[in-house]
């Protein structure tokens, strides 16, 4: 059976995104088969990862919303081995309408155990809040892959971050664990970096991912092509960089 992740911090401008395509890319490079669902509004990993968002039969919405079968919102992307539910902003009306609902925080879960033993990988895009749609991604899932930005403030909100999946734990999902932080962002010229980096490992101990993402310009240009960094430059220091994490998650993964 498909590992199910999400990939999760309420702040945004962390990586999140970033992280989500340029990992499972690297992951699905190395030979795993991943699926990528995207259930974050701005459908940012959608684009990154070459998929036209307002231009396909079905996505996330349709399968929590209308009941659509969850094999017709399965998309194939611009990386090798990874294939895509969408998002667009539709889902941003979806928090509303499954409030009204009971039962709402298992439905993505359920929606998901009909096909996660056709991939190796299944990351959740979740989007930069702790509403529904971030709930239901955690509940969904094995574990959570938390992105943080080597940078002033770096650990703001990470105990908010921390009740949230305390509470779903507790609640929803008691097996929900801590797979792994991805430190992002990072300047190496900067003491600033340096620090927040030894924070972050003491805070996670033993959590964070010794492969760490440097600002890249390239990292930055790719999503506009709906190319990973891989796909766009594989030279490149960020592609670099998450093929080194890509290994070490799948290293780390499968020892656990």
């Amino acid at each position: 059976m498909g590992k199910v992740i999400s990939i999760f911090n309420q702040k945004g401008g962390v990586g999140k995104t970033t992280t989500t395509i340029n990992l499972s890319a690297g992951v699905g490079r190395i030979g795993k088969k991943i699926l990528v669902v995207d259930i974050d509004p701005q459908g940012n990993s959608t684009s990154g990862l070459g998929v036209e968002k307002n231009q396909v039969d079905f996505i996330a919405y349709d399968v929590l919303a209308n009941d659509t079968p969850i094999k017709e919102a399965i998309h194939e992307t611009s990386a090798e081995n990874v294939e895509l539910i969408p998002a667009n902003n539709e889902l941003a009306g979806l928090e509303i309408e499954l409030a009204r609902e009971s039962g709402w925080e298992t439905i993505l879960k359920e929606k998901l155990e009909l096909i996660k033993g056709d991939y190796d990988y299944v990351f959740i895009d979740c989007p930069p809040s702790l509403g529904i749609l971030s709930i239901i991604g955690l509940v969904a899932s094995d574990s959570v892959i938390i992105p943080i930005q080597c940078e002033y403030y770096a650990l703001e909100g990470v105990s908010q971050l921390f009740e949230t999946i305390r509470l779903v734990k507790k609640g929803l999902n008691p097996n929900l664990e801590i797979e792994g932080v991805v430190l992002s962002m990072f300047d190496g010229r900067t003491n600033l970096s340096i620090q927040v980096v030894d924070e972050v490992k003491s805070f996670f101990k033993g959590k964070v991912y010794t492969s760490i993402i440097p600002r890249n310009v390239r990292l930055a240009e790719a999503p506009s092509h709906g190319l990973s960094v891989l796909d766009y430059d594989l030279k490149s220091k960020g592609a670099e960089a998450y093929m080194e994490l890509a290994e070490e998650f799948l290293e780390l993964a499968e020892e656990w």
